[in-house]
This record gives structure tokens, C-alpha cells and sequence, in this order.
């Protein structure tokens, strides 16, 4: 695998120069999501709109199992590249590929044949359940495709080189901005064209990332990627924790869906508006938290432990205060930002209403992603795992039933759900890492 080296230089330089073009990458992949909403919402109802918003989720939820799943190909490449060991590299790269292939096959025809179920397990408005079991249908064809991409992206990110990725997604965007203009805008063809469009925008992305891997990246002989057992059981030992810890998660968000959804249609695409925005805007503590877990695992391979330590503090530094910037902004214009997506004026009330008080999230979140991205990059996922499962479920669902239940004219209570969910998890991050230091479990 050819090597893209974290272990030296300066640390602000080397996160930076990481994080931005998986942030650019991230950036164009939500832009996906964001696209089919904002077209959506201008050429058809607000049925379709919620119809995208909830179908939308759902493939949210297969999209981040795979991410988190993804991390262990890139934690185990990352430190075996930090380490000098070609061979494992080669090893976790044929490892991943196994892994992704038999999740494919079965979440493929799980999705596609259950869509009409997911739809109905939303709660999804009555006027929208067809057309979001139709979404699904036809955005579960893409499942190979996202997961060639991240197999790929994954590798090449522990390999160092974030760049690369980036660039196959820029040529899916483009596909995915136009399909969707020209399947729904001009066809006509409603939510079956924005989903559609997506699949295309995947096999693109996916397609180029496997020519690219396989003609400039991979060096080694082809017979290292061959998958081994022991190589495996450490990709799902950090891939499963991550991967349940964001289905868990999601599903969260999904309950305060059906929460919403409960509320009427309007509520319903308000919230999933808001969803579709907080996605966005938490692109920058997201892509810190994966580049810091790729310059970890690396410097974990090459027994360089306090340069991990200093990139992950200048990583909570700047995203706290890219949270804080985003918090302010958004009292100021949360119906602008709304109406971007949505004219329909009960819909941006509400959105703007639960987005003034969500977004607090943003400045907790770059506390935690960040030492979530290091701890993962050490191979503690499992910390992870349990911190979100104990703020999601114990904090964040209960507070948000409560306060929607004792507010029932406004969204703004719902809203603070999250950033009070995300404080829990601080502390206990914080509480673990200092734990585990003194004990000698992390350097």
C-alpha cells in the first residue's frame, strides 16, 4: 500500500492538510441527501418531501453501519502502514472486502424487499408511506456501491491519502445533482427520480475508486489481499463496536422521527429538514474526528503516542469553536436557513423552532467526536459503543419524549435533546480517558 506519512511534520499542518479533503469529501456526499430535498421540495408536496426525509434516514442508518464498520479497515491499515507492514495492509484490505460483501448481499434484499415495512415502522404520515417505501426500493440497489466506496476510501485514508477520495466523489455529486434535475425536474418522475439519481451518483464513486486503487495505489502483489482470520477479528473488533454504537444512534433519531412524524406532516418534514441540515453542519467535527483517527492509528504503529495525544487536543480546540460559530448563526437565521429547503410556512416555522435549540449540539459534538476519533484510532471503540448507547437511549429519547409531550405547540424544547445527550457522553469520555491513563491502558 503506497504510504501517505502522519508520523512526522507539524501536527496543525498534518490534520488540516488530512481533514480538509475529507471534509470536502463528506461535504459533497451529504450534498446528496441535501440535493434530493431541496429539489423535492421545489417541484413536488410536502408528502414527498417527508417521503424523502424519512426514506432518507433509513438509508442514513445503512450508510453509517458501513462507516463504522469501515473504520476498522482503516484503523488496521493505518497502524499497519505506521509499522512498516506492507503485508498486513494487503491482508486488511482483502479482509475488507470479504467483510463488505457478504454485508451487501444480505442488506441489499433485506432493504429492497422490507421497504414498505421500514415505512410503516416510521410511523410514516399516512399520504407519504408509498412514496417512501418507494424511495427505499430503489435507493437499496445502492448498497454494493456504497460499500466498494468506503472499502476503498477507508484503506486509502489509513494508507494516509484523503485526497483520492475526495475527487471520485466530486464526479458522483455532479452526477447526482443533475440526475435529480433531470429525473424529477424535468421527467417529473417525483421521489423515484431523486432516488435514482443517487444510485447512479454511488456506482460512479464506487466504480472509479476500485480502478484507482487497483492500477496507482495497491503496490504489493495481489496474493496479499487475500483475507485472514486473525486480520478480520481486528477489523470487527474496532468496526462492530462503531458500527452498532452509530446504528444504535440512529435509531435514536429515528424514535424522535416517529416522534415528530406523530405530530402531522408538517412536524414530520420540519424535522427531517433540520435532520438533513445538522448532517451538513456536522460534516467539520466529523471529518476531524476520522482524520484524527487515521494520524492516531498511524502513530499508534509507530509508537509515536504523544503526537496523537496533541492532535486530538488542537482537533477539539477548532471544532468547539466551529460549533460555537455555527450556534450563533443560527439564532439569528434559523428561517432563511430553513427556507432553502421548504416555502411552505408551517414547515419553516417548526424547522426553525427545533433548529435554534439542536444546534447547540454542534459545539458538544466537537468535543466528543474528536476523542471519539482518538480512542478509535487506539483500537477502544468499544467506549464509544457504550457512551452513545447510554446517551441515546437513557438521556437523549426519554428528554425528547418528555419535552414534546410538555410542549406539545412548539418544537424548540425537542431540540435540546441532543446537545444534553452529547454533554452526558463528554463526561464519561472524559472520565474513561483519564481512567485508563493513570492505569496505563492508553499512552
Amino acid at each position: 500500500m503506497k504510504r501517505y506519512d502522519l508520523t512526522n511534520g507539524g501536527i496543525a499542518g498534518t490534520l488540516i492538510a488530512f481533514a480538509l479533503p475529507y471534509l470536502f469529501s463528506s461535504f459533497m456526499q451529504s450534498l446528496y441527501g441535501a440535493v434530493d430535498v431541496y429539489v423535492i421540495g421545489r417541484f413536488c408536496d410536502a408528502a414527498s418531501l417527508s417521503a424523502v426525509n424519512i426514506g432518507g434516514q433509513l438509508m442514513h442508518v445503512i450508510t453509517v453501519i458501513i462507516l463504522g464498520l469501515a473504520m476498522g479497515t482503516t484503523v488496521c491499515v493505518g497502524q499497519s502502514v505506521g509499522a512498516g507492514d506492507e503485508r498486513r495492509a494487503g491482508a486488511a484490505l482483502g479482509s475488507s472486502v470479504l467483510l463488505f460483501g457478504i454485508f451487501s448481499a444480505v442488506m441489499t434484499p433485506l432493504m429492497f424487499l422490507g421497504s414498505g415495512i421500514f415505512a410503516k415502522i416510521m410511523n410514516t404520515p399516512p399520504e407519504a408511506v408509498s412514496q417512501t417505501a418507494e424511495y427505499l426500493s430503489i435507493c437499496a440497489l445502492g448498497i454494493p456501491f456504497i460499500s466498494a466506496y468506503n472499502v476503498v476510501s477507508s484503506a486509502l485514508r489509513g494508507a494516509g491519502n484523503s485526497r483520492a477520495p475526495m475527487y471520485f466523489i466530486a464526479a458522483a455529486c455532479v452526477v447526482n445533482i443533475g440526475g435529480d434535475f433531470l429525473f424529477t425536474g424535468v421527467l417529473g418522475m417525483g421521489v423515484s427520480g431523486v432516488a435514482a439519481a443517487t444510485v447512479l451518483a454511488q456506482a460512479v464513486s464506487s466504480i472509479a475508486g476500485i480502478i484507482y486503487l487497483l492500477k496507482t495505489q495497491f503496490n504489493a502483489e495481489r496474493s496479499e489481499m487475500k483475507p485472514r482470520k486473525n486480520i478480520l477479528r481486528e477489523m470487527l473488533k474496532v468496526g462492530v463496536p462503531l458500527a452498532a454504537q452509530d446504528f444504535l444512534v440512529q435509531v435514536s433519531f429515528m424514535v424522535i422521527t416517529i416522534i415528530a412524524n406523530s405530530r402531522g406532516v408538517a412536524a414530520s418534514a420540519a424535522v427531517g429538514t433540520v435532520e438533513k441540515i445538522i448532517i451538513f453542519l456536522f460534516l467539520v467535527p466529523s471529518s476531524f474526528m476520522s482524520a484524527i483517527s487515521a494520524i492516531t492509528a498511524q502513530n499508534v504503529g509507530a509508537d509515536k503516542h504523544e503526537r496523537a495525544v496533541k492532535t486530538v487536543r488542537l482537533g477539539i480546540l477548532i471544532t468547539m469553536l466551529y460549533g460555537a460559530a455555527v450556534w450563533g448563526i443560527s439564532q439569528f437565521i434559523p428561517d432563511t436557513i430553513i427556507s432553502v429547503f421548504t416555502h411552505d410556512p408551517k414547515v419553516v416555522e417548526y424547522g426553525a423552532q427545533y433548529l435554534r435549540s439542536y444546534t447547540i449540539d454542534c459545539m458538544m459534538c466537537g468535543l466528543t467526536f474528536c476523542l471519539n476519533g482518538y480512542l478509535c484510532g487506539c483500537g477502544k471503540s468499544i467506549v464509544t459503543f457504550v457512551h452513545n448507547t447510554i446517551s441515546s437511549f437513557v438521556v437523549r429519547i426519554p428528554l425528547v419524549y418528555i419535552l414534546s409531550s410538555a410542549f406539545p405547540q412548539t418544537l424548540f424544547p425537542m431540540g435540546f435533546g441532543a446537545p444534553i445527550g452529547s454533554a452526558v457522553s463528554a463526561v464519561i469520555l472524559i472520565v474513561y480517558i483519564m481512567t485508563a491513563r493513570k492505569k496505563g491502558l492508553l499512552r
